[in-house]
């Protein structure tokens, strides 16, 4: 019985103990210590939300106390939004009699939206402070946010409340297409660098119509967002080398978030999808990142051109040519889940001093693969008329980062020239580099390119790489992919040898 009553007594401790929400507090003293004395939330576009940005408040003191408030200075009218333990407070601006114990801590959540007219005009920073207590205990950590101004192209509202559609894969999509006279943003179909552009849904070039991108262009698509070229209708990337890394003059297209957490991570847009029949498309000095397909070629009518252009971290492609016509010069391709060049479905294709690399670690997918079938096409077959890879590199982290997936019932022609290749497994008929002359001549097998950071995309090599002054003098592009001169004989893959700093 009496360890029936001590349990009794026990449980009524820890039930009034558990459910006690006062504590005996003092008031803050302003010693209040900060994981940071600035937060600063990273460029975004106005009217767009950051990211959430943390801040971490400690008490270092021996004794509970009690804050007497916690706010942005511009209060109410702030644009910024915190959280203070998970607390919302008025609005997410002020909060009153915070309690942080003893040897504790605290997590404040900051974010932020704001438009370019709330930034300072002169450097276009928008600031604010959050402010613990007053008067003589005031404490303060700054914020600071880069509000950048853009262009937004997005689908128009329906009466009904639904979102302009355009057709794309006999589906409707939000989408538009863009107009030469929009009474707003003047030419749609030119897109220059005086600011920065931000696609909602897919932005369609109409039939007949050529869509421009000038040098230093810089084009930002939402979540599920693309570029879509109809039949007819061409599109022309006007890049050209750049002097720095900012890559000033090439033409950008890559997601909307401009956070450093976002810079590499895949699948952040949809893909440039080149209609069947589209025609007269050139591209240079492109970089296109984190999409879920590139470049989506699906039966132009006539050749492309693409030089000088980089292609990052897609979920499925970086290329997918389907019975398409490409000449690709100091092409680089990192990390696709799928296939980082694909051609499909036949077609004709001659890339030079290309680099194609596939970091994304699946047995099954590759660097480059070929085909001249595909699954449910009438016919199922198409030739391959020409697929030839002059002073290339073909590389990547899996065993076999080239693949052939040939049908007899059309014509599948190929070969490689002067090119440095990983492949494990040589017993296939199809893959024998070193005697099969009618395809290969001049392979280099398994051997590193000692690029300079795969994971950074810098593909550089330098006299120690296995590519240094192996190509072909016959193939030569007389300059690399940063406008620098080749010498003679050429290296292999995009770029140029240099030193690198030690």
């Amino acid at each position: 019985m009496r360890q029936y009553f001590t349990f009794f007594i026990l449980a009524i401790i820890i039930t009034f103990s558990s459910c006690r929400t006062d504590f005996d507090t003092v008031a803050s003293s302003g010693d209040l210590k900060f994981s940071k004395d600035t937060v600063y939330l990273d460029t975004v576009f106005k009217n767009i939300g950051s990211s959430t940005y943390q801040l971490k408040v400690y008490n270092r003191s021996k004794n509970d106390i009690s804050i007497p408030v916690v706010q942005f200075k511009k209060g109410l009218s702030s644009k910024y939004r915190m959280t203070v333990d998970g607390m919302t407070g008025n609005n997410g601006k002020i909060f009153q009699n915070v309690t942080l114990l003893a040897k504790d801590s605290l997590y404040i959540f900051i974010e932020t939206t704001a438009d370019i007219t709330d930034a300072n005009p002169t450097d276009f920073l928008y600031t604010d402070e959050i402010q613990f207590d007053s008067g003589a205990n005031l404490q303060e950590v700054a914020l600071v946010t880069l509000i950048q101004d853009a262009v937004f192209l997005y689908p128009n509202q329906n009466p009904d409340g639904s979102k302009e559609k355009i057709k794309i894969d006999r589906k409707d999509v939000d989408g538009f297409y863009l107009n030469e006279n929009d009474p707003t943003n003047g030419n749609e179909l030119l897109f220059t660098k005086q600011k920065p552009y931000v696609i909602y849904g897919y932005a369609g070039v109409p039939e007949n119509k050529t869509v421009t991108f000038e040098a230093g262009a810089r084009v930002h698509f939402h979540a599920n967002s693309g570029l879509y070229v109809a039949q007819n209708a061409s599109l022309k990337i006007n890049g050209t080398a750049s002097t720095t890394e900012k890559l000033e003059n090439e033409v950008v297209f890559e997601g909307d978030r401009l956070e450093p957490l976002y810079s590499d991570i895949p699948g952040q847009w949809k893909s440039v999808i080149f209609e069947k029949g589209s025609a007269n498309h050139a591209i240079n000095h492109l970089t296109l990142k984190n999409a879920v397909i590139g470049l989506d070629f699906r039966n132009p009518l006539n050749t492309i051109e693409i030089k000088n252009t980089q292609i990052y971290n897609c979920v499925e492609y970086g290329i997918l040519a389907q019975n398409a016509q490409i000449v690709g010069e100091n092409i680089v391709i990192n990390y696709a889940s799928i296939a980082g060049l694909s051609c499909v479905y036949g077609g004709n294709y001659k890339f030079t001093h290309c680099t194609f690399y596939n970091n994304w670690s699946n047995p099954t997918h590759f660097a480059v693969t070929l085909s001249n079938s595909l699954a449910g096409a009438t016919p199922e077959t198409n030739p391959l008329t020409q697929a030839t890879f002059n002073n290339c590199i073909i590389y990547g982290s899996n065993f076999n980062e080239f693949n052939l997936s040939k049908n007899t019932a059309a014509a599948f022609v190929y070969q490689l020239n002067n090119c440095l290749l990983k492949f494990g497994n040589t017993s296939n008929p199809d893959y024998q580099f070193k005697t099969d002359t009618e395809h290969y001549n001049n392979i280099i097998l398994n051997e590193n390119p000692k690029f300079y950071n795969v994971a950074q995309n810098k593909f550089n090599i330098d006299k120690t790489s296995a590519a240094f002054a192996k190509g072909n003098q016959s193939y030569i592009i007389p300059t690399d992919i940063l406008g620098i001169t080749r010498t003679s004989p050429p290296d292999l893959g995009a770029y140029q040898s240099k030193d690198f700093p030690k």
